[in-house]
């Protein structure tokens, strides 16, 4: 009878060890779910975080791109032709809806494709308009044989340059740096006048350096 007691004390502290080993192999595991489902949930968030950046970059590349190919031009003038009033290295942005509901009128600078070769981008003002004769006779330039010469407060110092006499074609415009004495200009290329559909832009702001950043006028 002893025997049989302490043989049901034994079964019964096996069972409960058992019970005691089992509810321990259920804690561990359900630590482990948890642990796995926290482990699941922060790669989940990094991955969303992730995408949320790749989404923001394409979408930024996208707009610039847009931007830059129908609402600005971004431009880093590389020599002196229109010093004083825009300095070599200067950085400018150009409207390209600048023309899109009027006409460039002169004195306008503007961004346009060199006559010359059109892969390159030109930056001067605008003298001569569609259908006018430009001449320049005395270092002052008239438009259609008036008497009274155009405009040279601009300048960067008065032009010399030879006498000559250029009509401009109805559709394009005739083209002169402010720096006169040492611009590339309409006079000298072979293609002499820019025509209206390659002019890209109407220079509005300079943005570099950052001391001389503003609205770009006219005159």
């Amino acid at each position: 009878m002893y025997e049989e007691n302490n043989m049901a004390v034994d079964v019964n502290n096996k069972n409960e060890e058992i019970q005691e080993v089992d509810k321990v192999s259920g804690e561990v595991i359900e630590e482990k779910e948890a642990e796995e489902k926290e482990a699941v949930t922060k790669s989940q968030s990094v991955m969303k975080e992730v995408w949320d950046w790749v989404k923001t970059i394409v979408v930024a590349l996208v707009c610039a791109v847009l931007i830059t190919q129908f609402v600005i031009v971004n431009a880093r003038v590389p020599s002196a032709s229109m010093e004083t009033t825009i300095m070599t290295g200067d950085r400018l942005i150009a409207n390209r809806l600048s023309y899109k509901f009027s006409d460039p009128q002169r004195y306008d600078i503007v961004v346009f494709k060199f006559p010359d070769d059109e892969s390159v981008l030109y930056i001067k003002r605008i003298i001569g308009l569609p259908g006018e004769k430009v001449t320049i006779r005395d270092n002052q330039v008239y438009i259609n044989d008036s008497t009274t010469p155009l405009d040279t407060s601009f300048l960067h110092e008065p032009m010399v340059t030879e006498d000559a006499t250029y009509y401009v074609p109805d559709d394009s415009y005739f083209m002169m740096g402010d720096n006169r004495n040492n611009s590339a200009d309409s006079r000298f290329w072979n293609n002499k006048y820019v025509k209206r559909d390659k002019i890209e832009g109407k220079a509005v702001f300079r943005y570099f350096p950052f001391t001389s950043m503003g609205l770009l006028t006219n005159k």
